[in-house]
């Protein structure tokens, strides 16, 4: 796969080099391949993979506090303040007060941000099939599955 125009079918020569089995490298590439598709695809919505990320959790109906989402996301919590801040001028979040302490803020989507992130999450999606598109359904099912445990256990 490369991070150019498009996601490459045939490995490169490069892929032959034992190197190519590491993990580390596999996610990585996987991962940066995957935020050009998903930032193009989020172009349209004037959203980034990031900010996205943020919106798609304000969605989840989870009440996320701010710093969950620093935790969830691994980003720097001043990330985080500056990512809701944009969501929260496009009037796409807001700020409320934690239900079980006040001292935290939860962020939670708007009207206008739960039709934005459908359709996010729609070109989202669209982009995903494209990158994964050497895998069938079942494979991706078994993929995610096995990202999830690594990760949660």
């Amino acid at each position: 796969m490369t991070v150019g125009d498009a996601v490459e079918t045939t490995p490169p020569r490069l892929a032959q080099a034992a190197i190519a089995d590491d993990l580390g490298l596999l996610l990585a590439k996987l991962h940066a391949v995957g935020s050009v598709l998903n930032n193009r695809a989020l172009a349209d919505v004037d959203l980034r993979e990031r900010s996205y990320s943020v919106l798609r959790l304000a969605c989840s109906g989870l009440e996320p506090t701010q710093r969950e989402l620093a935790e969830f996301l691994s980003l720097d919590p001043s990330q985080i303040v500056a990512l809701v801040d944009e969501l929260e001028r496009r009037e796409l979040v807001v700020r409320e007060q934690g239900r079980t302490d006040r001292r935290q803020k939860i962020v939670l989507a708007t009207p206008h941000g739960e039709r934005v992130h459908a359709q996010a999450e729609a070109a989202v999606r669209a982009r995903e099939r494209e990158q994964l598109a050497a895998l069938d359904d079942d494979e991706a099912a078994t993929l995610r599955a096995l990202l999830r445990r690594a990760l949660w256990g």
